[in-house]
Formats: structure tokens, sequence, C-alpha cells
């Protein structure tokens, strides 16, 4: 079974603890660790924080059983050079790669979405 909640959010900072509020409360039903949480948390930080207007974000967020996906977006197009800089530097690239098992940028309309994943259960270990 698939889940999806999707949030319309004002981009100003203000309001991005109500994304975290809705991610916990993911968190707690899909008895992910604190570790993954605060890794998903720090994830659409890093993103949100590219946008500080007085437009709307969205937070898409759909679960099952292995894993969470977060899309975000719209964001600035050059979210995109961010991400292709050399992962050594700590910058976009760097945090999305520390803290996601993979991420992905898509350009829709000249902005750009984020889209996340992050694993919710343990890999299961099959037996040889």
């Amino acid at each position: 079974m698939s889940d999806e909640i999707t949030l319309v959010v004002p981009a100003q900072e203000d309001f991005r603890p109500i994304v975290h509020l809705v991610v916990g409360g993911l968190a707690v039903r899909l008895d992910l660790t604190m570790d993954a949480l605060e890794d998903l948390q720090v994830a659409l930080d890093a993103l949100l924080a590219r946008r500080d207007d007085e437009g709307d974000v969205v937070v898409r967020v759909a679960f099952d059983d292995q894993e969470m996906r977060a899309t975000v977006g719209p964001l600035p197009s050059a979210i995109l050079e961010d991400v292709e800089r050399d992962g050594n530097e700590l910058g976009l690239r760097r945090v999305l790669e520390t803290v996601c098992e993979t991420f992905e940028v898509e350009e829709r309309n000249g902005e750009a979405w984020v889209e996340l994943t992050k694993r919710t259960a343990a890999p299961t270990a099959t037996g040889g």
C-alpha cells in the first residue's frame, strides 16, 4: 500500500515548521528511526531554504513499507548548478548525497523540482 500527502505552504521560513510537523507525523506512522527522520528533515531544510519569497512551495510526500519519497518545488533553476558541482565541497549536492538514498532534479517550465528518497525499512537479508 502506498500513501501520499501534498502540502502547499508559503515559501517563507516561518512556515517550514509545518512541513517538519507533517513529516514527523508520517515518520511516527512508519516507525522511522530518529536518524532517518533527522536526515529527511535536513534534506528538506536544505531545499526549502532556497526559497523565501511570497510564493508557495509544494512538498509531496509518498510512502510505502520500504521508502519515503519527497518531491519539493518549484525551486530556482540555479539549484541545477548547485547539484552538478563537485560533491567534495559542503554544498547542496553533498548534503543530499549524505542524508538521502537518492535524489533527482527535474526541470519543469524553467523551475526545478527535487525528488528525494529515504528508506523506511532496513534492507532484508536474503539467504543464499
